[in-house]
């Protein structure tokens, strides 16, 4: 079965807009960087403003193929700049086998 990998940050209320603008510029750099990955099956980024939470939801074919987001450049360069503007990554990123799907 595949992995899903869930990436979380938490940001204070007032960095919404900024939080959402950033990740709607992240789709020019990140998408194309991880389409070229091996092993992906989908990407979703958002947001949810009740809870102050951004998340990256990704599911792969294997758990090295989830493991390749560790290491890719276009996403370590954007994390500084997310943390910078007020985000705060919960770490570790887990990646999670699936047991059933729908």
């Amino acid at each position: 079965m595949s992995v899903v990998r869930i990436s979380l940050a938490r940001f204070d209320a007032d960095r919404y807009d900024a939080i959402r603008q950033m990740l709607d510029e992240s789709q020019a750099t990140l998408a194309p960087a991880i389409k070229a990955l091996r092993g992906n099956l989908a990407f979703y980024a958002g947001i949810d403003r009740e809870n102050c939470a951004m998340q990256n939801v990704s599911v792969w074919e294997t758990l090295a193929d989830a493991k390749q987001l560790d290491t890719l450049k276009a996403m370590l360069d954007l994390a500084p700049r997310f943390a910078a503007a007020g985000a705060r990554f919960e770490r570790p990123i887990t990646n999670h086998e699936t047991l059933w799907s729908l």
